[in-house]
């Protein structure tokens, strides 16, 4: 019962997006847009029933993953990060409910801002950034390389770098409503792949170093 009870905020948020659907359903059409392309032109339509499905692969699917990954861990890392990992879900289910209301509003208006949805997943991208050095080395949730996972230092040294650039490239996303379509599209991108491939490079070439290292001694 109390862990039901710890749910509730949890379930709270996570319901809002299928509230909202609910509420404008009468006024969707038949057809409602699926997808729109980097211009915001719409370029794939789908039945309105589909909306459901939506949700639950942006709300249902991460909030049941994050529910679950604690207590299949087997290093038992996330258990021990306590509050901290509670936040981060708790974070996490916001933003992706406010994602999921954001493209039923889309939907509702045949149009969407692309620039509203780069804001809200760069803030998503700042936050987690936020978090990454308090991670735990673990299977499921932050920069898993082969050499991140070898090694507890090279996986603190990774998400200490790659929470700053995430940081920092989350705010930039967030920034780019003040370039015109599709240009903010390209900028998009662009910052996600720095932020991830450099991460990615770092933990390789500390692995190189430590075994170096180690060879030389």
């Amino acid at each position: 019962m109390e862990k039901i009870k710890k749910e509730i905020p949890f379930i709270t948020i996570a319901i809002l997006p299928f509230i909202y659907l609910s509420y404008i359903w009468r006024s969707l059409p038949e057809k409602v847009p699926m997808h729109w392309n980097a211009l915001g032109e719409i370029d794939n339509y789908g039945n309105k029933n589909d909306l459901f499905f939506v949700l639950l692969l942006i709300v249902g699917l991460p909030y049941g993953i994050f529910l679950t990954i604690p207590n299949i861990d087997p290093k038992q890392k996330l258990q021990n990060m306590g509050n901290k990992l509670n936040n981060l879900r708790l974070i996490l289910t916001l933003f992706m409910s406010t994602l999921a209301i954001f493209i039923l509003h889309s939907a509702q208006l045949q149009t969407i801002n692309p620039a509203i949805l780069f804001s809200i997943i760069g803030l998503l991208f700042a936050f987690l950034g936020n978090y990454f050095k308090t991670l735990k080395q673990n299977y499921f949730i932050g920069f898993k390389t082969p050499w991140t996972l070898e090694n507890e230092e090279i996986w603190k040294k990774t998400h200490l770098l790659a929470g700053k650039m995430w940081f920092v490239g989350g705010l930039l996303m967030a920034l780019t409503f003040v370039f015109p379509n599709p240009i903010n599209f390209y900028v998009f991108i662009g910052i996600t792949a720095v932020i991830t491939i450099i991460p990615i490079g770092y933990s390789f070439l500390e692995y190189k170093k430590i075994k170096k290292s180690v060879e030389e001694k």
